[in-house]
């Protein structure tokens, strides 16, 4: 397991984040579709945040169990909550530093299939 940087675009939000990222999540539900995010899931201790989730915008949406959080200056969105799972955060992989993307295996996952 190794630790990672990482922060929305402006750095308003910085994070780090300890994981074995031997993939990333690719989803085919419509707001990962629009977002491009490839997700890796962690614990909850795994994921230190600098600051407070205050900070952050949330957006709920269909079942409003899962909880996306946005920096409110950049829009980007670094981790949420997945609805499905509890203690668990899917951290964005693109706001991670130092993270070649081209050598990351990839995983299809199927959330359109999610009602």
């Amino acid at each position: 397991m190794l630790t990672y940087q990482g922060s929305c675009h402006c750095g308003n939000i910085r994070f780090e984040v300890d994981m074995n990222l031997d993939h990333v999540r690719v989803c085919d539900c419509s707001i990962c579709q629009k977002r491009g995010a490839l997700n890796h899931r962690v614990e909850d201790a795994q994921l230190r945040i600098d600051g407070s989730l205050e900070q952050m915008s949330l957006y709920e949406w269909h079942t409003k169990t899962a909880k996306d959080y946005f920096c409110p200056e950049c829009g980007i969105l670094p981790f949420r909550r997945p609805r499905d799972t509890q203690g668990i955060w899917a951290v964005n992989v693109r706001c991670l530093e130092n993270v070649d993307l081209d050598l990351i295996p990839r995983k299809n996952i199927h959330g359109s299939e999610l009602s």
